[in-house]
Formats: structure tokens, sequence, C-alpha cells
């Protein structure tokens, strides 16, 4: 299947952004770290040339420690500025500060020579839908200030966000990219959540996680469900459907109903901590 989702208010958003980045210090970019590459819009690059850049690994309670570490030195050692943190529980959100200091200490020093005080540093805050964006932004600020969804395209407009005096943020909403030039980017994105489910087919979508999961954590879907693990991801689905009576009458699978189980199970981080992509020499 080719998963592609663009809507209209994207182009929008992307030009917003674009009018915007004159103003900014920090790009803050929020990426998903069980897909930490294939989360990223290859847009920003080109958008925040010359601009301090800093990468949050959020959702890291997900994913699999081992690559978190790796992930994070891979981009370090392109130059961002890197945390791993969990938006929903605040873990690591103290350390922001600290890092933003860090990442803009050239620009504090140049307004202090210039005889500037006070003038805060202005950070675009930027992610694809459904990263956790905003609720990291409610999680930094320490109240409800960018609206928050488990669906993606949640956040519209942009809004800034006075935190302290010495930090402002701009929240934009999350951008895709036109086309996926790997098709296997697009599958990933849909797995985490990322695209509308609407437009997916979601029982082709449950059986490339299956294929994954064993390929990859094997006994991880033995040990949620109770059943026997095989390459056969079909038969995986239908055990699973067995177990969890997603039958119709007369016996039949009800392939919707166990695949969208099997979607809830993944992105909740119920097979266990998973990380969808390694790092390699390549990248």
């Amino acid at each position: 299947m080719n998963y592609q989702w663009y809507p209209g208010h994207m182009t929008k958003a992307r030009r917003m952004m674009e009018e915007n980045i004159k103003l900014i210090d920090l790009v803050i970019e929020v990426v998903d770290a069980r897909i930490p590459m294939s989360s990223r819009n290859p847009d920003i690059d080109a958008l925040a040339k010359n601009k301090a850049r800093m990468i949050l690994l959020n959702k890291s309670d997900l994913s699999d420690e081992r690559l978190n570490q790796a992930w994070m030195a891979y981009f370090q050692s392109k130059g961002f500025y890197v945390l791993k943190i969990n938006a929903k529980t605040g873990m690591g959100v103290k350390q922001v500060n600290g890092l933003v200091a860090e990442a803009c200490k050239e620009k504090i020093e140049r307004d202090k020579r210039k005889g500037i005080k006070n003038r805060p540093v202005r950070a675009m805050v930027v992610g694809i839908p459904n990263v956790g964006k905003s609720t990291f932004i409610n999680a930094y600020a320490g109240k409800a200030c960018a609206k928050t969804g488990n669906k993606p395209g949640v956040t519209k407009g942009k809004q800034w966000i006075r935190l302290n005096k010495n930090i402002e943020l701009l929240d934009t909403p999350g951008i895709l990219w036109p086309k996926f030039e790997d098709k296997s980017v697009g599958e990933r994105l849909a797995m985490i959540g990322s695209m509308n489910d609407e437009v997916i087919n979601l029982e082709e979508l449950a059986l490339s996680i299956l294929r994954f999961s064993v390929s990859e954590y094997p006994g991880s879907i033995a040990e949620r469900y109770g059943i026997e693990e095989s390459e056969d991801a079909l038969a995986v689905m239908e055990a699973i459907a067995g177990k969890r009576g997603c039958l119709k009458k007369g016996g039949i699978v009800d392939y919707e109903k166990v695949a969208g189980i099997i979607l809830d199970d993944f992105r909740s981080g119920r097979y266990g901590k998973m990380t969808l992509e390694k790092v390699t020499q390549d990248e």
C-alpha cells in the first residue's frame, strides 16, 4: 500500500513557518523516538538553515533504550542538541531550559556585547502530526496553552507562548511533506498514528506491525496474546482474533476489529519498548 496524507492546511502552515523563521533564534524539533528519522520532516533542515537546532526524542518511554542512545549519539554527531523526553509524564522536560541556554549561548553573548539585556530567546517548535508537540509545550510551559489530541492535525494555526523572561515559543501546526520518496517512511508514520487512519488500510498496516514485531522483537506478540508466533502474519492475526473474540457469526474472523486491537496495543507500547528504525552508517 502507498501511504500518503497531505491535507490543504499543511501548505498554508509551511508558508507561515517560512515567513516567521527570520524572527527565530532556535528551532526545537519534536520527533517520535520510535521512528527518529521517519518522523523528521526533511523540509525543516532547509527551513532552519543557520539557526540553532535541538531535537527532542519524545515518547522515549515507548522506544528501545539501546536505540535511544544510538540515535542521540547520531544526532549529536550532526550538530544537534539532543534530549530524550516523555512529554506526557514530564520526564526530561526540566532539562530543556539548560539545553536552550547551551544551544543559544552565542546569541546570548552577542546580545550582551551589544548591550541588549533580557531579550528572550525565540524558539519555534516544529514536528510532524501526533509526535506530542503540543503535549511537550504544555509540559514545558506548565500549563495547558497548546491544544492537544491523539489525532493528527489538532494545531491548525500559530501561537506565541511566553514561558518566562528568557524564552518565547512559537507553536506551529504539525506538517508532513507532500511526497514520501521511500514508501517505508509512510508506513512507519502510519504505524505510530501520524496519518489520518481513515485514509489507510488498517488490516494491511496491522499485518506490517506483526511482521516487524515477530522479526525484530521475537516473543513480544506471543507474550501479549498467549499465542504461537510465526512468520505467517495472517495466521498470527487470526490467532489473535480467536483469543480476543474478534469473530463474526460462523466463526469468521472480524479482520477490522482485530486490526484495531493490534494497532492500539502497538501504539500504546503493550508489546514492550520498540524502535522501528536503526542508525545505519549511511544515514
